[in-house]
């Protein structure tokens, strides 16, 4: 039995790839850009607890803002984290930073789309993380 083809229909499969790949590519691309951006955010947000800690354990609310600046962008250099601007902010001020209170750490991190993504997006975004940590018992006086 010979099979007939016709002839209109030759080349069709070369069309609907060619059409479709990009299209594929592009949302593998844009679903990798997502990882990466989840990824950033998991660092800042890594950068926020470490910030806590160093805060945690000075023994004035000046040096421990220092100590959470410095902590947030060794984190965020550590890992790659390129911040368009960095910004650690600190409360502390509803436990008089006495021991056994706690002090709590926003760091936000503004990055670049199109380095962070890889997509050659366009524009940024602003990354936030937050953490709270206690005011470390054994850091000795005040």
């Amino acid at each position: 039995m010979t099979r007939r083809v016709d002839p209109a229909a030759t080349g069709s499969t070369t069309v609907e790839i060619t059409m479709f790949v990009p299209l594929l590519l592009l949302i593998l691309l844009l679903i990798v850009g997502m990882g990466r951006l989840a990824s950033a955010r998991a660092t800042v947000d890594g950068a926020a607890r470490d910030a806590a800690r160093a805060a945690s354990i000075r023994r004035d609310a000046t040096s421990a803002l220092e100590a959470a600046r410095v902590a947030a962008t060794a984190t965020l250099a550590d890992r790659g984290i390129l911040c368009q601007s960095l910004g650690v902010a600190f409360d502390a001020s509803h436990t008089d930073f006495t021991a056994g209170g706690a002090v709590a750490v926003r760091v936000d991190c503004t990055v670049r789309l199109d380095e962070t993504v890889l997509t050659g997006l366009p524009g940024s975004k602003t990354v936030s993380g937050n953490f709270v940590a206690p005011i470390d018992v054994y850091r000795g006086g005040s």
